[in-house]
């Protein structure tokens, strides 16, 4: 080539040196302006109050708050426990138990924990809710809301399903011990026990009346949880419960069981409404047999209706009727007006008293005061009430006890009806001396009857079992008392309004009643209540018994026909239950066709 081109040399690279002059920093015009005075001020002061509010809080949490937060906390983690306390006893005078607790288990959960979507948890479910009784949805619903922390499975299960359930160990599942209380009288005593709702209250009877004494006191445990729900430590002392004492009632459970099965046989006989019986010691006042129907199971009360509940012996007030003549011939005889063999005309049948026609059954004629009992004639009892100043009736009734609470310590006992005498028009004095015009309970009846067993002297009734024979007040006086006596025993013997009262063995004495129900203002024309008061063996009277059937409708109404049969088998059973000795060799002749003497206005 002869043009060559040449190709130029690399240069050697040169190391760049550092400069020897420094860098100002502060030439920057961002950083060499000076902040304003005002906002440096403002940034210290924010985080001064800062600064104080967190030492305000701090000493806020750590002294002035610290106990409300110290709860809170504890909240979270620490647990009170009640321990229930185990629940009197109810028993009868003989120390049979008519009420008690037994262990039970509540089931509850903590949703969140149960993990339903586990197949093996699942199937668990299933069993648990074939141990409940429950529906298997019904348990999946109750846990499906995760939000809540606690909810109720079941309470009060059997203890042994509880521990089934325990055996399962699913986890969220927990349970409490706690005690349900069981009734093994039943039905047959339902209406004198009552019963306890699912909190250990009582809601009826004596469950209710002595509750406070039967309750006990809870005592209590601080335990710390986990998460879980289960207890890591206790912290504190435990306060020890303290049990319920037990509360021993005067009745008979066997008499009670007698006279509930007697009293159901005859409402289903008469095809009744209803019907009770009550059975008094007649040396103590205290209550043998209290006895309703219709009745409940009081540990079975899913279907439970007013009518089953009321406690009609106690809590209903009817008017009398015959069953009071007693009164106004023993006032009649305590007054002087009259004597037992004191006759009276009671032709033709009937009496005009201000217009108003009061009628017997038929014409007795003339009786003495003691066929004016036996035959219960309207018009003789009339005829003996106007030889009387209504203050004196008022009076006597007043002591007996008519239109007062008794004081039996029950629940909803009912007073009954007296109206003051200033207020009786002649008529309503008449109508009162055969037992309309006031009214009464069934155990106002039987109590009353007391004065007639004891010379006279009335005894105050009660359902606690007594150690001795309680004071009594005198009414009538005893030679009065034993006069009417006599006169019981006549009516409930042959020719008598309550021939069907008689028992084997023993003397009776008593007295029907049967009065039409007020409907409105007026009384119902086919509507009756039947009752029989009496006492036996009469001429020492152990027992008193008072039945009343309401609204019989079998074809019988007197109170002869359907409620002194229930009588005869209560007391002739009773007696015999008490050990009491026959006073009678020969059995009564027992009429089979009985017609009642008593009229029905």
């Amino acid at each position: 080539m002869s043009d060559q081109q040449q190709t130029p040399k690399p240069q050697p690279h040169k190391q760049a040196q550092p400069s020897s002059r420094p860098v100002a920093y502060t030439s920057s015009p961002l950083l060499a302006s000076k902040a304003p005075v005002g906002r440096s001020r403002f940034v210290v002061v924010v985080l001064a109050v800062v600064f104080l509010g967190m030492l305000a809080r701090a000493a806020y949490v750590q002294v002035f708050a610290n106990d409300f937060f110290q709860r809170e906390g504890e909240a979270r983690y620490a647990r009170t426990l009640e321990l229930p306390a185990n629940r009197g006893k109810i028993i009868d005078r003989n120390g049979l138990i008519l009420a008690s607790s037994i262990p039970a288990a509540s089931i509850w959960a903590i949703p969140e924990d149960v993990k339903q979507d586990d197949p093996e948890v699942h199937a668990k479910l299933q069993q648990l809710a074939r141990l409940l009784n429950m529906p298997e949805q019904d348990v999946i619903r109750r846990l499906a809301d995760e939000e809540k922390t606690f909810v109720w499975l079941r309470r009060q299960v059997d203890w042994e399903v509880g521990q089934e359930i325990a055996a399962l160990k699913i986890p969220g599942v927990h349970q409490r011990k706690e005690y349900k209380r069981q009734y093994p009288e039943g039905e047959a005593a339902a209406h004198i026990v009552g019963f306890t709702n699912v909190e250990d209250q009582g809601q009826e009877g004596i469950e209710l009346a002595y509750n406070d004494k039967l309750g006990g006191v809870a005592g209590s445990r601080r335990v710390i949880r986990n998460r879980l729900g289960q207890i890591v430590e206790s912290v504190g002392d435990m306060v020890p419960p303290v049990d319920g004492a037990d509360v021993q009632l005067s009745i008979d459970s066997k008499v009670q069981f007698f006279a509930n099965q007697k009293l159901a046989e005859q409402v289903a006989l008469q095809k009744a409404k209803a019907g009770s019986v009550v059975v008094l010691d007649a040396r103590t006042g205290e209550v043998l047999a209290l006895a309703n129907y219709p009745t409940y199971d009081p540990a079975e009360r899913s279907r439970l209706t007013g009518e089953q509940l009321r406690n009609r012996a106690l809590t209903d007030v009817f008017e009398p009727g015959s069953v009071m003549k007693p009164f106004t011939v023993a006032m009649a005889l305590d007054a002087g007006v009259a004597t037992p063999q004191t006759q009276i005309n009671t032709s033709p049948g009937y009496t005009i008293v201000t217009g108003a026609r009061l009628s017997d059954v038929k014409n007795f004629g003339v009786l003495t005061v003691e066929g004016i009992i036996q035959k219960s004639s309207n018009v003789g009892s009339t005829k003996l009430a106007e030889r009387m100043e209504s203050s004196y009736m008022w009076d006597v009734y007043s002591a007996i006890g008519f239109g007062e609470r008794p004081q039996i310590g029950f629940p909803g006992v009912a007073s009954g009806s007296l109206r003051a005498w200033k207020t009786w028009r002649p008529v309503e004095k008449a109508t009162m001396s055969y037992g309309y015009g006031l009214s009464a309970s069934l155990l106002q009846m039987a109590r009353s009857y007391t004065v007639f067993a004891n010379d006279g002297v009335l005894l105050p009734a009660t359902l606690l079992k007594r150690e001795a024979p309680p004071n009594g007040v005198q009414i009538f006086t005893p030679k009065t008392a034993k006069a009417v006596q006599r006169m019981l025993q006549l009516a409930a013997a042959p020719g008598g309004s309550g021939q069907r009262a008689q028992t084997v063995g023993y003397s009776v004495g008593g007295k029907s009643g049967t009065a039409r129900k007020q409907v409105g203002r007026t009384y119902a024309a086919n509507k009756y209540r039947s009752w029989y008061v009496g006492m036996a063996p009469i001429d020492n009277p152990r027992i008193i018994v008072a039945v009343m059937i309401d609204e019989p409708s079998a074809g019988a109404y007197y109170g002869g026909a359907v409620a002194a049969p229930v009588f005869s088998l209560v007391a002739q059973q009773t007696l015999r239950l008490l050990g009491v000795q026959p006073d009678m060799d020969v059995k009564p002749q027992i009429i089979a066709s009985v017609v009642d003497e008593e009229v029905l206005q």
